[in-house]
């Protein structure tokens, strides 16, 4: 079977997956996780084999016109070059952990025959953007995509929470893909073509006649699904939806697809240095702002949520200053070890009935209670934070040499001005995650309060994942030397300068949390009784008593936020409230209120654009009811009067009709009469 054959089969698998999994999820349940499973391991076996049989060598590219345009043909193209070909392997492997996984999370979920046929549908719409080499068949799985993710987040309807995330989701991305899609129309008007090739041959050749303007209106799209700065807002809020499919959409579909996006068609951005510095505010913005967010929030997966964001902004600067190959290695890199991460966190919410981190960091034990998720989660996040020899150290620092190159002029390909911003703005970036990685592994594993529950060991489908993303998680970054060559051959390997200021910024981050932590640990024990205590309770409690107690109330109402315990099975005791050690209030200071709450960009946005459209809607509306129905109306009040007046005088009454006769012909007379004296009078 050829390569191009196996490539077709790649989608088309979990594809067919899905639409058994819909039609006869509910008449053969029997069948269900088997058409989730076995579809999705089959397209990773095959995405694993294409990319073997391509080896990095020359691209392989095949295309068929699928419908004649009269102008600009649309063609099923396929375009399968290293970039494609890993990420494809991502996918497949990210998608069947997931899967596997949800068999056991979701086992008491009624929908989940819909959910795994949703996950598939996923799957195959972002393995159809990786390997597709037609932009408007790229366009059918970015949009694909877009529906799925608007299901799958408003999984749970019946709150309020997942419907409004779901909508707000969908809405975001869309408000992106307006732009987007213009951009696209706009470049095929310039290349004549859809075809990926065609449309580098004519950059190449310098046929773009709005070069800036069609890289801003693709990145507006871009900005939109990969979450980046401004369009950002809706994947924290996105962790309505179930822990896997937050894995699947943080670590190797939707997010990824813009990224990849830019990284397929890079030389078109190229083609205008303005866009690409540009990009490089939007990234070094994303970085920093998302790191700060994160070290704020107390929803471990909305930690999580803001780390995506910040690690898409890492490839995105990759992108800014030309080494796309930097970008994706760091794309595949974080889709593991994220994953990994969404996962675990999924198996410690499970366990502690809770999304909270101040609720965890008030359970004693828990890292006794499920030892797999302790050990996976510390490699995830050693990961994450870019401590050597993880995975994470490796693609990071690629990312890091490739603006530092930028910065210092070796390279030519952005302004120096785009290096410097994604350099500083990655080193500090590089600690603060440290820092907020060091903070979630001390709230959730290192508690002191009540013991945790024990429900006994996680079912083997979830902590078996877990272990099997740990692998690449600890030795992909080994790979940085061989993998250069599937990309566009440029080194990859870290250099001194860059480890020393990454890693040494990771070690800060990680060294002055922990210092933090044992210190706000230490003052709960240390605190001085209340003064009323034992004397009345009108007498008054000192600062530093009320503050605590404030800080106690809110991470109870915190921990009272549990959107994940309709997926658990177990029944989980009330936390007991009390404070919560929390190094990052220490760390951000009179930012952290600021930076809980995404430094109030859904208020400046409600401002800015909700309530000026809600204002011109209403206006619309009362201008479409009290004016256009008021002619509407008048319309048909007119001829109803009229109506009206002549049915009077039917009145069925010969004579009445005579008189009336007789009357008119008078009046006619005296009138003729009238009006002819005064004719002969004048």
């Amino acid at each position: 079977m050829s390569t191009t054959t196996l490539a077709v089969l790649v989608p088309l698998l979990p594809f067919l997956g899905a639409v058994a999994g819909l039609l006869f999820g509910r008449t053969a349940p029997g069948f269900v996780r088997p058409l989730a499973i076995l579809p999705t391991l089959g397209a990773a076996v095959l995405a694993v084999i294409v990319a073997v049989r391509q080896g990095g060598g020359p691209a392989i590219s095949t295309a068929t016109e699928l419908t004649p345009t009269g102008s600009v043909p649309i063609d099923l193209s396929l375009y399968l070059d290293g970039f494609a070909v890993l990420v494809a392997v991502l996918v497949g492997l990210v998608a069947t952990c997931v899967q596997l996984y949800s068999t056991a999370y979701l086992r008491e979920d009624p929908r989940y025959p819909s959910y795994a046929a949703l996950v598939s549908l996923f799957t195959s719409a972002m393995l159809l953007v990786v390997y597709s080499g037609d932009l408007m068949v790229l366009l059918v799985g970015w949009e694909v995509m877009g529906i799925c993710s608007y299901f799958l987040v408003g999984h749970y309807w019946e709150t309020e929470a997942a419907r409004s995330a779901s909508l707000k989701a969908f809405l975001v991305t869309k408000l992106g893909d307006v732009p987007f899609l213009i951009g696209l129309f706009a470049l095929a008007a310039d290349a004549g073509s859809f075809q990926i090739t065609k449309i580098l041959g004519t950059v190449a050749a310098g046929g773009l006649d709005h070069p800036t303007l069609i890289a801003l209106l693709l990145l507006a799209g871009v900005a939109g699904k990969s979450a980046q700065f401004p369009l950002h807002t809706w994947l924290p809020d996105a962790m309505a939806g179930p822990t896997p499919v937050s894995a699947l959409i943080h670590a190797a579909t939707m997010v990824a697809a813009g990224v990849y996006f830019i990284a397929r068609l890079l030389p078109v951005f190229a083609a205008s240095r303005a866009a690409l510095v540009v990009m490089a505010v939007m990234a070094a913005v994303t970085m920093i702002g998302s790191a700060l967010a994160a070290l704020a929030q107390d929803d471990i997966k909305r930690v999580l949520a803001y780390s995506t964001i910040g690690q898409l902004g890492y490839m995105t600067g990759a992108l800014a200053v030309g080494d796309r190959g930097a970008a994706i290695f760091h794309l595949l890199s974080h889709g593991v070890f994220k994953a990994l991460l969404f996962l675990g966190a999924g198996v410690i919410i499970h366990a502690a009935g809770t999304n909270s981190l101040a609720a965890m960091s008030r359970m004693d034990g828990l890292t006794k209670r499920i030892p797999d998720a302790f050990w996976t989660m510390t490699i995830a996040l050693l990961a994450l934070a870019a401590i050597p020899p993880f995975a994470g150290f490796f693609s990071k620092e690629a990312v890091l040499v490739a603006a530092e190159q930028t910065a210092t002029g070796h390279s030519d390909f952005a302004p120096s001005s785009a290096g410097w911003l994604v350099l500083v703005a990655g080193v500090l970036t590089a600690l603060l995650t440290a820092a907020y990685a060091t903070r979630l592994w001390l709230m959730a594993f290192r508690g002191r309060g009540a013991a945790a529950p024990d429900h006994g060991k996680e079912p083997v489908a979830m902590t078996g994942v877990l272990w099997l993303l740990a692998i690449p998680s600890i030795g992909f970054g080994l790979a940085a030397g061989p993998i250069a060559d599937w990309f566009d051959g440029e080194e990859l390997t870290p250099t001194l300068v860059t480890s020393v200021l990454g890693t040494g910024a990771a070690v800060i981050g990680v060294m002055l949390t922990y210092a933090l932590w044992q210190r706000a640990a230490a003052r709960p024990a240390t605190a001085p009784a209340p003064a009323g205590a034992g004397t009345g309770a009108g007498s008054p409690q000192p600062a530093a008593v009320a503050a605590a107690a404030s800080a106690a109330t809110a991470a109870a109402e915190s921990a009272a936020e549990t959107p994940e315990v309709a997926e658990v099975a177990h029944d989980h005791p009330t936390v007991p409230a009390g404070p919560a050690p929390d190094p990052g209030r220490a760390l951000l200071g009179p930012l952290h209120r600021h930076a809980a709450d995404g430094f109030h960009l859904d208020a400046v946005y409600d401002r800015l654009f909700v309530r000026p459209v809600r204002a011109a809607a209403s206006l619309v509306r009362f201008l479409d009811r009290e004016v256009v129905d008021t002619y509407v109306r008048g319309a048909g009040a007119g001829p109803r009067l009229l109506g009206s007046l002549v049915r009077r005088a039917q009145t069925g009454n010969v004579q009445s009709y005579l008189s009336a006769l007789l009357a008119g012909a008078v009046v006619l007379a005296i009138a003729t009469a009238v009006l002819a004296n005064v004719n002969a009078g004048s």
